[in-house]
């Protein structure tokens, strides 16, 4: 039987991209006979305090020799001495989502803080695992090489396709935790550009994960009178979120940086044409003909968006059928499942 540890920061329970595909894997590889124990750090990764970095210290001392130990990138950057001092002893794999110096708001300390750490603490590792090519080539700027990095792409799993809102009024959902990186200040002031009221716009994400960022929105959304229109509805249950995929007509991301960008791939295996960024691996998911994609940040380019799409019937009819051929593509969460157990064995 293989056995894999995993070191996760916080609890794995949390409702994000990134935790969400940690599940994933670990209850795939469960499936596949693999014996996997998870360990929880200090949720304070990746600031993590001097109690928290002495608590991983000992958890990874305490592992036996030569076994392999997957750790989350958000706790693994903020580490790189606790991942020297076990390296020769322990197979030390990361799982890196993106980069900790790609969050947005940084201060330029705190970025320069990250990359050293993060550079630090990849050298120490015996293999990279990433979830996205993008990801993987951003890593050469942290001196990793590519026949130390692995792509494993999250799955998706398989949706009946959205009904949409069948109505005259167009329903927008994003799906992203309300934190800076998410952009969606951006689409608040897009949106407020756009006049009328046959739109209605449903956030679904944690409230909670930032709240001085969920509070500014708030002031936004009053300023610009776009209570009515907007509903932040914080996080759901899975019935729930695939009830809000099934009405909506438009999936919306203004995210400033995606290592991959879960939320879409989940919109696309319901037929929803998207509205989004160019970052991460959203291009390549979306491609040409499945959404209209802006540069990050481009308030301007958004609104011009949007309003194609929610305008133009026939355009939303084309985005729609482009995802649902982009839809047959996506990856099973049952191929990579099969893709982590392969590189995990390597």
């Amino acid at each position: 039987m293989q056995s894999l540890i995993v070191l996760v920061p916080g609890c794995l329970d949390m409702l994000t991209g990134g935790y969400g595909y940690d599940r994933q894997m670990i209850a795939g590889l469960r499936t596949r006979g693999w014996s996997v124990v998870v360990r929880e750090l200090d949720g304070s990764f990746p600031y993590p305090t001097q109690a928290a970095r002495e608590d991983a210290a000992r958890v990874l001392s305490a592992i036996p020799d030569h076994t392999t130990v997957l750790i989350d990138g958000l706790a693994l950057g903020a580490m790189p001495e606790e991942a020297w001092r076990e390296s020769r002893r322990l197979r030390l794999v990361a799982l890196v989502h993106h980069p900790l110096a790609a969050e947005t708001g940084l201060e330029p300390h705190i970025v320069r803080r990250f990359e050293d750490s993060e550079r630090r603490a990849l050298a120490a590792v015996r293999l990279v695992i990433v979830t996205s090519r993008t990801t993987a080539e951003g890593l050469a700027h942290y001196g990793v090489r590519p026949d130390r990095i692995e792509v494993v792409e999250p799955g998706t799993d398989r949706a009946p396709l959205a009904r949409g809102s069948q109505e005259v009024v167009r329903n927008l959902l994003c799906v992203e935790t309300l934190a800076p990186r998410k952009g969606h200040d951006i689409l608040f002031r897009a949106l407020a550009e756009i006049p009328g009221t046959e739109w209605r716009l449903t956030c679904v994400g944690s409230l909670r994960r930032s709240p001085a960022t969920v509070q500014r929105l708030r002031a936004q959304l009053e300023a610009d009178g776009l209570e009515d229109q907007v509903r932040l509805v914080g996080e759901v249950d899975a019935t729930t979120l695939a009830g809000h995929y099934d009405t909506t007509d438009v999936f919306v991301l203004p995210t400033w940086h995606e290592g991959y960008g879960m939320a879409v791939a989940e919109a696309l295996a319901r037929g929803l044409p998207i509205v989004s960024t160019q970052t991460g691996a959203i291009a390549e998911l979306v491609g040409r003909d499945a959404g209209v994609l802006v540069p990050p940040g481009d308030a301007d380019a958004l609104t011009a968006a949007l309003w194609r799409v929610l305008v133009d019937d026939d355009l939303r009819t084309r985005l729609r059928e482009g995802a649902k051929r982009v839809r047959d593509r996506l990856p099973s969460w049952q191929d990579q499942f099969a893709r982590m157990a392969d590189v995990l064995s390597g």
